[in-house]
């Protein structure tokens, strides 16, 4: 056989082999190796590769069939066919030759009888540690020695192979040598919060576990429950008595005495004196000498020893002891507070809050507080840490008081030299005093607060439209008093004027204010049908104009005239009015201009559903450029399932942020043609026709697997039982 190493097709990788080259890398092992040639069985797929020696880098002298070695594919341009090169030797994992020692994590299914589906081995995991890391291994039934069966949890040890045609690494050689522990029975003595004690049936010992390794319901788990042997005769009576020994908080080093406590009560008229320990106490209080408590005996019937079990305290135990209770919140602190009893809410108050009222004037208006959605986190810092200061008398001695924007009363922000009215708040703790319960009695002099509607809120500023809803003023967030989201379009707000940076106007000291006719009272009662000539500058901000312009269409006197309108004229201040839109409107009048304005305008809108996609659908409406609009499926009104074809009535809103917009309040009005299922093609039939069972050629479903659990157990071990909508275990 000859060969041409100069045929070979690179596939644009140039060089002798030298495992540096920048092709795919596989793996695999030398299955015949002749005098220059040989064949290469890959690690990774089911192939059988050529190899000439000249593709070999090293010591040809030194290449055996089974070492593993590394190569990139190519093709011979002669044949085309897939061939080996640059081909390295590297070499494989030195395996310990020592026994390890490790654990059944995962035995062969019993079920199976060393039997599984066609060309698949029952399989069993085992793992060990090495070096803090722990490992694990694959098994399957001829790696066992002995006629032995692993069970989970068993101590084996076993040694490492690796497999030279996939390179994995599998346990063999198995050898039991321990059996996992058998259970225990016993009886639960006490329950925690998360955990509890078990008495143990065999011997007398009280063993730890927690709630997570309870397979069962933990609501029923109880002090005193045994599935399995009852060796205790438990008492549902429950008796009183008083504690006359406490359980040490620091228990000395000779001290082995499991039941350390003592109470003394009368039974069957009989003074005695029960035993108790931690795990007894059910009150989440501390037990002192002299409390009265209630409590449950438990018998051992090994040696007939009676015990207190389930205490808890009496609610009259505090009259007797004649203690100092002290009230408080529950917080961290260095003092460690014991015996703590709820008290309820509103209960416990820092402050004292004078009934007197008293009249000042404010000297330092104080900052707003830094809002959700502003941002600038420097300016709102300095917000933060700043009060205001009231000027008052009392008793004919000048005093001044600080107060902060949380404490005022309504929604008026008080200015320099403003009068106000308030109560004075003193800290139980400090001392310290401010004024609360501001409420503003008059304006000072000259002072301008101006009246508008919140028009657009963006991300962090806004537009307010003036009084006689002809333009709009910008405002930061900054600038609000109060939380900015509770602030709405069409709010009434209280503002006052001053000049930024290059002259611009803008609104300061933002106040949300009851709300007030902004339209002013005079509103006719006849509906007119109209179109949008003009929108808000809100929904196009490339016009000049603030207001929008509504022109009446319907047949009359009235026809072809237009009539201003701004946010407050919205019947649902939340739609996004487009031009071109048909509305119905009524007129009103401006109280301060004597402008007729249109108001409670109600767009009409009408069109057909394009498609629905599970969660979201689109309707045929032209929106700006866009000639489809989104809606989701929440926003159909009586939680109808719209098909494509139903007519739908809706309400259009500008997303603020992306400016898109999509559709909200969906409600069918008619539905459309229904699907009707067209019959199937000529060439479908035919085929159908032509294909007979007994076809030999014809395609067919093979399992080459049968489905299984990740413990390699079939079907689900969870139990089927019916359950009611909306409630979870």
């Amino acid at each position: 056989m000859s060969f041409d190493p100069s045929l070979l097709h690179n596939n644009g990788h140039g060089g002798f082999a030298n495992g540096t080259g920048m092709g795919i890398r596989e793996t695999g092992v030398v299955e015949k190796l002749l005098a220059s040639y040989g064949f290469i069985q890959c690690s990774e797929r089911q192939a059988r590769l050529f190899f000439h020696c000249s593709q070999y880098n090293g010591n040809l002298q030194e290449l055996k069939i089974g070492d593993d070695v590394e190569f990139e594919v190519s093709s011979d341009r002669r044949t085309g066919k897939p061939v080996a090169v640059k081909l390295v030797k590297i070499k494989a994992e030195m395996l310990p030759e020592e026994r390890i020692s490790g654990q059944v994590v995962s035995a062969i299914p019993s079920h199976l009888d060393g039997k599984s589906a066609p060309g698949q081995v029952p399989t069993g995991s085992v793992c060990y540690e090495r070096n803090g890391e722990v490992f694990y291994l694959t098994y399957i039934p001829d790696d066992v020695e002995g006629n032995v069966t692993l069970d989970t949890g068993d101590k084996v040890s076993f040694y490492m192979e690796t497999n030279k045609h996939t390179g994995a690494v599998s346990a063999h050689n198995i050898v039991l040598v321990k059996k996992k522990q058998s259970r225990c029975q016993g009886v639960v003595c006490a329950t925690k919060e998360a955990f509890g004690f078990i008495e143990r049936g065999d011997v007398v010992k009280e063993i730890f576990f927690h709630y997570s390794e309870f397979k069962g319901d933990l609501e029923a788990l109880q002090a005193g429950d045994d599935d399995t042997k009852d060796f205790t005769i438990k008492h549902i009576e429950t008796f009183e008595g008083t504690v006359t020994k406490v359980i040490p908080k620091v228990p000395t080093k000779n001290q082995n005495d499991p039941l350390p406590g003592r109470i003394s009560a009368r039974i069957n008229f009989t003074d005695k004196e029960l035993l108790f320990g931690e795990k007894d106490t059910k009150a989440k209080v501390t037990l002192l000498e002299g409390d009265h408590v209630h409590f449950n005996i438990s018998t051992d019937r090994r040696d007939k020893l009676e015990r207190a079990t389930n205490i808890d305290i009496l609610p009259d135990t505090f009259h007797f002891t004649k203690e100092t209770r002290e009230m408080d919140m529950l917080s961290a602190q260095r003092n460690h507070a014991v015996r703590i009893k709820k008290l309820p809410k509103g209960t416990v108050s820092f402050h004292t809050q004078s009934e007197l009222r008293f009249v000042g004037v404010v000297e330092k208006e104080a900052m707003s507080a830094t809002t959700t959605k502003n941002s600038s986190p420097s300016k709102g810092k300095e917000k933060d840490a700043e009060e205001g200061l009231i000027a008052y008398e009392d008793s004919g001695v000048k005093n001044t008081l600080p107060y902060y924007i949380k404490d005022l009363e309504g929604g008026a922000y008080p200015q320099v030299g403003d009068k106000v009215e308030f109560s004075i708040s003193e800290v139980k703790r400090t001392g310290q005093q401010s004024a609360v319960s501001l409420k503003i009695l008059n304006r000072v002099v000259g002072t301008k607060r101006l009246l508008g509607y919140i028009a657009t809120l963006k991300d962090n500023f806004g537009f307010i439209e003036t009084a006689n809803h002809d333009q709009e003023i910008f405002f930061h967030y900054s600038e609000v008093c109060g939380d900015v989201d509770n602030m709405d379009l069409g709010d009434t707000v209280e503002y006052t004027l001053s000049k930024g940076k290059g002259n611009k106007i803008s609104a300061e000291k933002v106040t949300k204010v009851a709300a007030v006719n902004g339209v002013g009272e005079d509103v006719s009662n006849t509906v007119f049908l109209g179109k949008v000539v003009r929108p808000l500058r809100s929904v196009d901000p490339s016009q000049t104009d603030y207001q929008g312009l509504i022109e009446i269409t319907e047949e009359g006197a009235s026809k072809g005239q237009s009539y201003p309108f701004g946010i407050v004229g919205m019947a649902n201040k939340g739609d996004c009015l487009q031009k071109g839109e048909m509305v119905k409107f009524q007129l009103c009048t401006v109280a301060q201009t004597g402008q007729n304005m249109a108001c409670n305008i109600v767009p009409q809108r009408r069109a057909l559903v394009e498609c629905v996609k599970d969660q979201f659908g689109f309707i045929t409406y032209e929106v700006g450029e866009s000639k489809k609009l989104f809606f989701h499926v929440k926003e159909v009104q009586d939680g109808l399932e719209l098909q494509a074809g139903d007519e739908v009535e809706f309400s259009v809103i500008l997303n603020q942020r992306t400016g898109k917009c999509s559709a909200c309040n969906v409600r069918r009005v008619s539905e459309g043609p229904k699907p009707v299922a067209t019959p199937r093609p000529d060439r479908l039939v035919n085929r159908l026709k032509s294909i007979t069972l007994d076809d030999t050629n014809a395609p067919r479903l093979v399992i080459i697997r049968q489905p299984r659990g990740p413990d390699n157990s079939k079907g689900f071990n969870v139990e089927r039982k019916s359950r009611q909508p909306g409630v979870t275990d």
